[in-house]
């Protein structure tokens, strides 16, 4: 062949070297596949980290504030405690007959509560009282036999004299005489004795009629009429407090006690009630440090609470609600804290065992303050943007994070007023990094591994 058809035939050959467009395609799919999952991989990496690794972050809460918190020189937490207690038992063993009130009534002092059953004590004092009879018995024989004697004495003394009886039989009748006042004395005091038996089974008797020792509210649930009661029991069979002396103990910091002294103003807030304010004052400061805790025990009172007066459960009508500033509560200026006079009354819905924060304040407080509403507050830090919004990271029960959008208004020092979002109380991560994404899990800095 020529050179010239040479040349075209080899044009016309096919180069099997080159790829193929189809091979082509096979690589750009795989390439993207790779592509998409390392896209998806790198997005979910934070989340699959968090499942795995847990974040250790710091915590705060969403806190309720109050307009008054400008003054606030220390805030601190405890419970509302009644002064006047009392954990009525029985004197000795037996079974309750009757009981006669039952939770939540209001009793009076020496009010009948309960009764015990009383056959044995009766049949004691009716033994008692049979004894003493049988002992007067013998004492007027006795004293009968002596007047005997004395006069047999008195006849022979003059015989005697005059030497017309033996004076052997006037001795033996003297010993005779004098033997015989013992046995009265003997007699009278057995009278004493069996009289002072019955005195003492009828102290039993009475005691098995169980009296309130105070006034105060019935707060537990009373023994049922059949059961024993013990006086070693741990369970009594009535408890009573006297609402008219609940206080909140709060524990305060020992490092922060140089300005907290009695009759300074304070605010106390109950978790009961969040939304509602109390004036309260200091009344007393404890005598004793807690060295486990380096905290002490201070006492504040209502001083403006609206008192709820309920009727006592022998039917008495109580007195109807009045504040408590016009209302003065002697006992709290006494120093055995005993009730000065019998009321039934207590702050409007101040219940013992309550929740309390205290707020110690150094200038009392106003009307408007005290009715102003409390704002809910977070630190500023707590406040992260994402995806063009503000939220917040909740911490749930089982550790993980779900973001709350939130609105905010003013700044307050360090934190910021939530207008929107979680509810006071809620437990929220106090700086959320970066990496921090929805239901990721997190761990409290100090907390235990």
């Amino acid at each position: 062949m020529s050179d010239p058809l040479s040349s075209d035939l080899a044009s016309l050959r096919i180069d099997r070297t080159a790829p193929s467009s189809s091979a082509a395609k096979r690589a750009v799919v795989t390439l993207l596949l790779l592509g998409a999952v390392g896209a998806a991989g790198w997005a979910a990496y934070p989340r699959i980290r968090g499942q795995v690794f847990k974040t250790e972050v710091a915590t705060t809460e969403v806190t309720l504030l109050s307009p008054v918190q400008s003054s606030v020189q220390v805030t601190a937490t405890g419970y509302i405690v009644p002064q006047v207690t009392s954990k009525i038992g029985p004197h000795d063993t037996g079974r309750l007959a009757a009981v006669l009130v039952k939770e939540g009534d209001t009793v009076k002092a020496g009010q009948v509560l309960a009764e015990m059953e009383t056959v044995d004590q009766r049949s004691a004092v009716a033994a008692a009282e049979s004894r003493i009879a049988v002992s007067r018995a013998r004492v007027e024989t006795a004293r009968a036999t002596l007047a005997e004697t004395m006069q047999k004495v008195a006849r022979e003394r003059p015989l005697v004299e005059h030497g017309a009886e033996s004076k052997s039989i006037l001795d033996d009748l003297v010993a005779q005489q004098a033997s015989l006042e013992q046995q009265v004395k003997a007699a009278e005091a057995e009278v004493a004795a069996a009289d002072a038996e019955r005195a003492t089974l009828g102290v039993s008797l009475r005691e098995r009629t169980v009296v309130a020792p105070i006034d105060g509210t019935v707060v537990s649930k009373p023994m049922k009429p059949g059961e024993i009661a013990n006086p070693g029991d741990t369970a009594p069979i009535v408890e009573l407090a006297d609402f008219r002396s609940l206080l909140a103990e709060v524990d305060v910091p020992e490092n922060r006690l140089a300005s907290i002294h009695v009759g300074g103003p304070a605010e106390i807030i109950l978790d009961a009630y969040p939304d509602r304010h109390f004036r309260g004052e200091v009344v007393e400061l404890g005598k004793r440090i807690d060295r486990s805790k380096a905290t002490l025990v201070v006492k504040v009172k209502f001083t403006d609470a609206i008192l709820t007066c309920d009727h006592a459960a022998d039917g008495t009508p109580a007195e109807g609600g009045v504040a408590a500033r016009d209302k003065p509560q002697p006992w709290l200026h006494r120093s055995d804290h005993a009730p000065a006079k019998p009321e039934t009354c207590r702050p409007d819905g101040v219940l013992p065992e309550m929740s309390a924060h205290v707020s110690f304040l150094s200038a009392p407080v106003s009307d408007d303050a005290l009715k102003a509403p409390p704002k809910k507050v977070v630190p500023a830090s707590a406040v992260v943007d994402r995806d063009g919004r503000k939220v917040v990271f909740v911490v749930s029960d089982d550790g993980a994070v779900h973001s709350v959008p939130v609105t905010v208004g003013g700044t307050l020092g360090t934190s910021v007023d939530l207008l929107t979002g979680p509810a006071s109380g809620a437990r929220i991560v106090a700086s959320p990094p970066q990496e921090l994404v929805d239901e990721m899990k997190v761990k409290e800095k100090g907390a235990d591994r």
